[in-house]
This record gives C-alpha cells, structure tokens and sequence, in this order.
C-alpha cells in the first residue's frame, strides 16, 4: 500500500510541476504554436 501511495503522490508531484519546467524552458504550448491565441497573434 505505502508503495502505491508512494507513487500516486510522486505522479501528483511531476503533473504540477512538469508545465512549470516547460514553460521555463520555453517549451510552452504557445511557443509550439498549438495554442489559437498565438496563432490569431501572429
């Protein structure tokens, strides 16, 4: 049991935290160009 919630939590942790690192890295949706706001922008 503890080694599944061990992992849940772990999953939870790098959901929330992997957009933050992309979006630092620039790797971000609107850079991608996938996002309609930046597609109207350009």
């Amino acid at each position: 049991m503890k080694v599944m919630i061990s992992a849940f939590v772990a999953a939870l942790l790098i959901a929330t935290a992997a957009p933050m690192v992309l979006n630092q890295f620039g790797w971000s949706a609107a850079e991608q160009g996938s996002s309609p706001t930046s597609v109207r922008l350009d």
